[in-house]
C-alpha cells in the first residue's frame, strides 16, 4: 500500500474516501495520488491531443487545481506526499493507464450508498475503471474518523478462480495486523451440507500459510443477504468481494450476488480482481 490512488470530484463522499486514505497513508508510509478526470466532450479531447489551446478546458483545470489547493490545506493531509493530477480524460482507461504509470497498489473511492458502485464519483467511467483496476478498490460510503481494520469478512464460494484474490485478501489482513473470517453462504437453492462446505474451504487455503482465520458457514435466504447479515452479527470492519473484470461484481459467485452488495452495506467494501 505504498501508492494509493484517490479519484475525486470534490464531492463530500469522496472526501470520506481521501480521509480514509490519508489515515492508511500515515500508518503504513504511503503516498497519495489525488486524481481529477474532467468530464469533456470527446470532440474536446481530440483538440486537446493536438495541443490546441482550448478555453473551456483551460478553465476547468484551472479551477480543478484551485480545489487541490484547498484540500491540499486540510489538517488530516499534513505530513502526508501528496500528488495531484488531473487528467482532461474522461475514458476510464485513464485511472488504469495511471495506475501502471505509477505503480499504484490500491484504489480508495467514495460512494454514496444508496445508489451504490454504479454512481462511483469521477462519473460512471469509475465503475468501468474499478471492474477493470489489476488493483484492490476500497469503496468507503461514510465518514472515518478513526479507520481501522481487525476483522475482515471474506465471503466466496472457494473455488480455484478465486485463489489469487484470497492471496490478495491476506496480504491486506497481514498489513492491518486483521483476522479474516472465511464465509460461504448457503441457500435454499444452492446448498453445500457443513462438512463439504468446510472440506472445501480448507482445500482452499491449503496452500498459504495466513493463519490468522475463521470458518463460516452461514444459511440465509440469498447469498446478498447472507454477506450482510454474518458482517452485521461479528461487526466486521470490512467486506471483501471478488469481480471477474469486465464482468464486475455481477458475476461472482456464480452469478448469484449482484451489485446490491456494493449498494447495501453501511460498511466499506473491498474489492480483488480474480
Amino acid at each position: 500500500m505504498k501508492k494509493i490512488l484517490v479519484p475525486t470530484d470534490f464531492s463530500k463522499e469522496a472526501e470520506n474516501a481521501l480521509k480514509v486514505a490519508a489515515q492508511i497513508a500515515k500508518n503504513h508510509n504511503s503516498e497519495i495520488y489525488l486524481l481529477h478526470m474532467l468530464e469533456i466532450p470527446m470532440q474536446d479531447i481530440d483538440t486537446i491531443s493536438t495541443q490546441a489551446d482550448v478555453p473551456e478546458v483551460m478553465f476547468f483545470m484551472k479551477m480543478a487545481h484551485q480545489k487541490f489547493e484547498e484540500i491540499m490545506d486540510s489538517d488530516y493531509l499534513k505530513g502526508i506526499t501528496v500528488h495531484e493530477i488531473v487528467k482532461p480524460d474522461g475514458s476510464f482507461n485513464g485511472i488504469s493507464d495511471i495506475c501502471k504509470e505509477h505503480g499504484i497498489s490500491m484504489i480508495t473511492m467514495g460512494s454514496h450508498g444508496a445508489s451504490g458502485i454504479k454512481e462511483m464519483f469521477v462519473g460512471s467511467n469509475a465503475e468501468k475503471a474499478v471492474r477493470n483496476s489489476d488493483v484492490p478498490v476500497l469503496v468507503i460510503k461514510n465518514n472515518h474518523d478513526n479507520f481501522s481494520i481487525d476483522d475482515i469478512v471474506f465471503a466466496s464460494d472457494f473455488k480455484n478462480d478465486n485463489k489469487e484474490t484470497y492471496r490478495q485478501a491476506t496480504e491486506f489482513a497481514t498489513a492491518f495486523g486483521a483476522q479474516i473470517h472465511l464465509l460461504m453462504v448457503n441457500t435454499a437453492s444452492n446448498f453445500t451440507t457443513t462438512q463439504k462446505a468446510n472440506d472445501r474451504i480448507n482445500d482452499f487455503i491449503k496452500d498459504y500459510s495466513f493463519k490468522n482465520f475463521s470458518i463460516n458457514i452461514y444459511n440465509d435466504e440469498s447469498v446478498e443477504k447472507g454477506v450482510l447479515n454474518f458482517s452485521k452479527h461479528i461487526d466486521a470492519d470490512l467486506i471483501g468481494i471478488s469481480t471477474h473484470g469486465r464482468q464486475g461484481i455481477a458475476h461472482f459467485f456464480n452469478g448469484s450476488i449482484s451489485e446490491d452488495l456494493v449498494n447495501h452495506a453501511n460498511r466499506p467494501v473491498i474489492t480483488f480482481k480474480i
